[in-house]
């Protein structure tokens, strides 16, 4: 990982918004997951400062569940967050776009590049984030980090009772596929007019932009960029915090 991260050019503003609203319900009862700790630290500050981290980036709208918002600006308060970046914390919608769109709604002008990330992938490296962003400035509309995928995939026909078995539809050739990651990079009018045009519940913010008849284009991932779901990924987050640290000396 390099050490300078990429600047903001002159009339150019990079502003991140993290649709945090959810529960997380994968994770067990509790907090939220966005709010769930991570080395004694809730994932969304870990998030914030991922993304803070770019110099590029000069605001972050964090999307608090709809009656949490005043919880969430407190915890933002309470942590150290870098000066140079400005924080923003806005109430959340009943789904993942509806709240994406509250975050968009809230902007100033001047912001040209947009990036959505997931409150849930806590550990992306700044690297990432700023080749989200290179991409969007040389042009794309929308840029997605991915991987590409280790397994074997198989389309299948559902089971219409959970856990029976399953038949195979079809095979992908894997070499064509790849694992989506956060943060997705838009240009500012494109998510837009997605989030005004496109009015299915999807998956991504790229896939509304898809919808447009637009290419999304995707720039490497990082496998620390992992998204936190289920315990286990718990123990692995908190397995890479410990080797940062080490490696760091902090």
């Amino acid at each position: 990982m390099s050490d300078v991260s990429l600047p903001a050019p002159p009339g150019s503003r990079t502003a991140v918004v993290i649709p945090a609203a959810g529960r997380g319900v994968r994770l067990g009862p509790g907090a939220p997951k966005a709010l769930r700790a991570l080395n004694g630290t809730p994932m969304l500050i870990h998030a914030a400062r991922a993304m803070a981290a770019s110099r590029a980036v000069s605001l972050v709208v964090v999307v608090a569940p709809p009656d949490g918002a005043a919880e969430v600006k407190s915890l933002l308060d309470a942590h150290a967050l870098p000066d140079r970046t400005d924080f923003l914390v806005v109430p959340g919608g009943e789904s993942r776009q509806e709240s994406v769109k509250y975050g968009l709604d809230a902007l100033p002008p001047g912001i040209d590049i947009v990036l959505v990330h997931d409150a849930a992938r806590p550990l992306v490296p700044v690297d990432t984030v700023d080749a989200v962003i290179e991409a969007v400035r040389d042009g794309a509309p929308a840029v997605v980090p991915a991987l590409p995928l280790a397994d074997t995939v198989k389309e299948v026909e559902p089971a219409a009772v959970a856990g029976a078995p399953e038949p195979v539809v079809a095979t992908p050739v894997r070499a064509r596929l790849r694992a989506v990651q956060t943060p997705q990079g838009f240009d500012r009018a494109t998510l837009v007019r997605a989030h005004e045009s496109v009015g299915d519940e999807v998956t991504d913010d790229a896939s509304m932009v898809e919808r447009l008849g637009l290419q999304v284009v995707v720039v490497p991932g990082h496998e620390e960029a992992f998204k936190v779901t289920r315990p286990l990924d718990l123990v692995l987050a908190e397995a890479v915090l410990a080797r940062r640290r080490l490696n760091d000396g902090f």
